[in-house]
């Protein structure tokens, strides 16, 4: 069972282009998943039926494993067995019928616009670094994207005059996304002489570099945020991730089509977009709740 696994991991490499931490992440679940058929004294993918995944999940669950990660080794498990199928190393696809775990949908958490705004004011545009924290920042915001997508972008990503930046989100696709002027005029600010600043010669293709002459990390990134927003008075726990929700609530907020929101963030199924309606809605409620005298928690009682 073993070389199905290389081969499938070999595919995942060279022809899907995931990232390593993808790659890891699948190969972890799926050596579980090998182990739990090895106790079942199953040697052959053909000799795999629904009902031996679903003990898998069973398993998986009575170990403690949220219905989120059992939803993620499904997915792990799902994409192997379509691969062996289309491979013809496998005449089926056990995990077809199998239902995904589901449990409570969670609100994505994201900032108020005025924390926003206190956040993009934290950075020193004096200074070469606040420069390129203010642009970074202002880029994160601007368009929503993934931490990973935004310490992968090189100057030539970047079309200022334009006024849009191209993003290379999961699995190598590359997306279109406008930046809008502020933070155009941040990097365009950023560019003018704070990065040659910071480089001292070096040579790099990233666009957002260190003192040391490379890109910055998704840890860097983190430590980043994690500074300006004590700065700016944000209580909250922060993360690049916090911003992208607070990018396309906001959106939503304001009566961008779904659609657009979801080619901007990348998302390859409308679904995942879907739930920043769930958000608007929470916040109508919300609104309701305080100010209509027919509700609970009026505010004018």
């Amino acid at each position: 069972m073993e070389g199905f696994l290389d081969a499938f991991i070999s595919f995942l490499r060279a022809e899907r282009g995931s990232s390593p931490r993808t790659v890891e992440a699948y190969a972890r679940d799926l050596e579980a998943y090998f182990a739990d058929l090895k106790e079942q004294a199953i040697a052959a993918p053909d000799a795999i039926e629904g009902a031996h995944v679903t003990r898998h999940l069973e398993r998986l669950e009575h170990r403690g494993l949220s219905k989120r990660s059992q939803a993620r080794h499904l997915a792990a498990i799902r994409q192997l067995h379509r691969f062996l199928v289309a491979e013809r190393m496998s005449p089926k696809d056990p995990t077809q019928d199998i239902d995904t775990p589901r449990g409570p949908k969670k609100l994505p958490l994201f900032l108020t616009l005025d924390e926003v705004d206190r956040l993009l004011a934290a950075p020193d545009p004096r200074t070469a670094a606040g420069a390129r924290d203010k642009a970074a920042i202002e880029t994160l915001y601007a368009t929503g994207l993934r931490v990973s997508e935004l310490v992968r972008l090189s100057p030539n990503d970047v079309n200022l005059q334009a006024g849009y930046l191209i993003a290379f989100g999961k699995g190598q696709k590359e997306r279109l996304v406008p930046i809008g002027r502020h933070a155009t005029a941040a990097i365009e600010a950023y560019l003018a002489g704070p990065r040659d600043e910071i480089l001292k010669g070096r040579q790099t293709r990233a666009l957002f570099v260190t003192p040391r002459g490379g890109a910055f990390t998704r840890q860097g990134i983190w430590k980043l945020l994690k500074r300006y927003a004590h700065k700016a008075g944000i209580r909250a726990q922060l993360s690049p991730h916090k911003l992208r929700h607070s990018f396309a609530t906001h959106l939503v907020e304001r009566g961008a089509d779904l659609r657009a929101v979801q080619a901007m963030l990348g998302h390859a199924d409308l679904g995942t977009t879907q739930i920043y309606t769930h958000v608007n809605g929470a916040r109508l409620k919300s609104v309701y709740d305080r100010h209509h005298p027919r509700s609970e928690g009026y505010a004018g009682r």
